[in-house]
This record gives structure tokens, sequence and C-alpha cells, in this order.
């Protein structure tokens, strides 16, 4: 089927979705859950997971490959997240704000489905279950363009979610797969007015790039994380690291993950051994990666690491990778951030209270941490029960999107015949 014939469909069944209750919705969900699960599914899921698996193996880098390995126990996650889904409050018809005229006026402002939600992703297919779980709960109906390298996968999801749907009694091109994994596709997208409603682009930086440059549909800018963990001169350095050996090492290829170390001049000298101890050395004694430490000159002159580039402080690695750059402030940990951050993820670990309160007021990203892992920055973890993705920009959803931001809103106003003079 086209990319065309596929978002005419959906079109198609925007009504559909825009009518459904609450009760429905949450059938359709469980019904969808428990599609993945069955036998039938589940191996089908597993099997073609091995074949996407195996023809990326040498195409795409090792720490990635974690990202699109399924095993039953993640199939199991991605069903209990659709039934977290389920449990949510109803954000569909929520009246966000009320007021009555003089005239008699009602005027309601109301919250409703954005109608066809679009979404481009890489190399995840457990975003396949989460984007339809929450366009489902939300009343949108989804669109979903996966990545070449794990179209097996996503194919075999969503053929077993639209089971689960029609078992609902619902639609079942609620949830579409774009069938042509190429950047045609992709600018069909982008450029599908009247068709999409609102793209939303979870991926890499190119592909964020693109979208935010050519869609001429509605688009939500996300993903690409360089985040920043300032380590100040009043910090806790045993608890700096631990946090540090988490927002780097838990899950290195995920845009949540740790790019960039800030260390205050007055710590350096005790703070960086003990850095180099827990990332290097003793990962390596563990039979673990180590993590390649990319050090400005002045962090070089106290332990050995790789020289860093210009270019090594405005770069997602993904990898086990760490910059680490020596400031002389909390000021000047602000500026760099705010020069060099793509708003996702940011952190302080110190426990001087003004610090803290400064770092938070003039940090500019979507999340700001203090004493904590970036890692953190996750629907799931912030109630969401998941996320469609995590957005960096301010106009309309800003940090991890769930269920709100899957909605707009218009004004339903009740009168009894009110005319206006």
């Amino acid at each position: 089927m086209t990319t065309q014939e596929i978002l005419t469909q959906a079109k198609e069944a925007k009504t559909a979705l825009l009518l459904a209750g609450c009760e429905r919705r949450n059938t359709a969900l469980m019904k969808m859950a428990d599609a993945l699960l069955k036998p039938e599914h589940s191996v089908r899921i597993l099997s073609e997971n091995a074949k996407d698996l195996e023809d990326a193996k040498g195409t795409i880098p090792d720490v990635m490959l974690d990202r699109l390995l399924l095993t039953q126990e993640r199939i199991q996650g991605m069903a209990d997240g659709i039934r977290e889904v389920a449990a949510l409050a109803d954000p569909v018809g929520k009246i966000l704000a009320e007021v009555k005229r003089p005239n008699g006026l009602i005027i309601r402002k109301t919250a409703v489905p954005m109608g066809v939600v679009a979404i481009i992703y890489e190399s995840r297919p457990n975003v396949t279950s989460d984007a339809a779980a929450l366009a489902i709960k939300s009343g949108n109906v989804c669109v979903l363009r996966g990545g070449k390298e794990a179209w097996r996968t996503c194919h075999a999801i969503v053929e077993a979610m639209q089971i689960g749907l029609e078992e609902a009694g619902m639609p079942r091109l609620a949830v579409n797969l774009i069938e042509d994994t190429s950047r045609v596709s992709a600018n069909e997208l982008m450029t599908a007015e009247g068709y999409v409603d609102l793209l939303i682009p979870r991926g890499g930086k190119g592909l964020i790039r693109s979208c935010v440059e050519h869609a001429t549909v509605p688009c939500i800018q996300t993903g690409t994380g360089i985040c920043h963990i300032y380590v100040d001169n009043a910090a806790d350095l045993e608890m700096a690291v631990r946090i540090i050996n988490n927002a780097k090492t838990s899950r290195p290829s995920v845009c949540n993950a740790q790019e960039v170390c800030l260390v205050h001049e007055d710590v350096a000298e005790k703070f960086l051994p003990m850095l180099k101890q827990e990332l290097c050395k003793k990962r390596a004694e563990e039979g673990k990666q180590p993590v390649e430490l990319r050090l400005d000159s002045a962090a070089a002159s106290i332990i050995e690491g790789t020289p860093a580039g210009e270019a090594d402080f405005d770069t997602e690695f993904l990898d086990y990778i760490l910059s680490v750059k020596i400031v002389d402030s909390v000021e000047e940990a602000i500026e760099h951030i705010n020069a060099h951050s793509t708003g996702h993820s940011e952190a302080i670990i110190t426990s001087d209270e003004k610090a803290a309160g400064q770092f938070t007021a003039a940090v500019d990203s979507a999340a700001v941490y203090v004493n904590a892992s970036t890692r953190f920055t996750d629907g799931g973890v912030f109630g969401l029960g998941c996320e469609m993705g995590i957005s960096t920009q301010k106009l309309h959803a800003r940090g991890p999107m769930g269920l709100a931001e899957l909605c707009t809103y218009k004004y339903v106003v009740s009168g009894d015949g009110q005319i206006r003079e």
C-alpha cells in the first residue's frame, strides 16, 4: 500500500476515534496488550526481530543493536506499558478553563484529540507500541514510519495490535505502519497537509533537522540529547561519581544519557581520578567496556585520556564516550551548557542550595536535575505511562510527551438563544 493510500485511510478512521468513548478506547488498549503476548504473535515478533538484528549487524554500531533487540521480557514490558496507559485518566473532554459571560454564554476550553499523529522513528521497536497506545488513549489515529533496520519487527507488532483493535470493535486502521522506508515516505509525511495533524520525529540529529526544516505540517522537535552534568565545588564527590556512572553507562545509546561532564576547578584534582577509576579502570577490570574520556587541556593535566576536539562538546555520542571540561564557577558551567546543550536534560551535583537554585533558574533545558541522574527523563518515570518522545522545544510541548501533549483544544460555547447585537 502506498503512503498516500495509508494516509487517506488514516484520515477516514479519524472520526471513529473522535467518537469512541474512554471505556471503548481502554478496552482496545487492553486487547492490544493481550495480542502482543499471545504465543502466535510474540513468537512471530521475535522471529522477525532476529532477522532484523542479523541484517543490522555490521551496519549500525553494536551499542545501537541493544535498541533494536527484543526479548520475551521486553515484549512483556511493551504490553505492560500499554496497560499502564489504559489506566491513566482520560485526557479527552477535560475542561481546561470555563467562564460564564454576562450575556449567559458558557465558554469551555475543552481538550480534544489532534486527529492523525504521524511518528518517524529509528531502530526502537518498543516505540511502535508506546506511540500506538498513547495515540489510541488520546483519541488519535497514529501513522508509524519506522526505520528499515526494524521494519519486519515493527510490522509484526502492528499486525498484532491491529488484531487487538478489531477484537475491541475499533477500526484496524487506527494504527498504521508505512511500508516504504525510503526518504520519499518521510518527505510525504512531512508535507501531508490535510492528512497529518501532528508530526513527531524520534531519532538522530539528521532526521530531526530534516523534519524541522522541511515539514509543512505541524512538527515537534524532539530527542537529540547532549546532556550535561556539572560537579560543583560543593558536591558530594562519591555521589557525583555514582550519578555520572549511571548517567553515562547504564544505557549510553539513549537520548537522556550523559555526554558532557563539567567539573569545578576547586575539586577537579580530587574528583577526576575518582571518575577515571570508576568509568575506566574499574569497568575494564570487570570485563565491561571502559568509557573513553575526552579531556580539555585543564582536565588532561590531571588525568590521562583522549584530547578533546572542538566538536566533542557538541556531539551526541550515544556510546561509551564522555567529554570532560573544567570550569571556574557555576556561572561558567551555565554559560557552557546554554551554548552547547540541545535543551534536553542537565544536572548539577551540589550541596549548595544557592548554586542549585541559580543552576535550575538559568539552565534553559526541558529537564533540570539537582543531585540526580539525567537518565530519569522518561515518560514512564514521570508518571505519563510512556512517552511519544522528549520535546526539546518550548511551544505546545516540552520534555516527555504524554497524553496531554497529544491533545489540542477547542472552545465549546453553550447558550440559550443569544445573538450578538
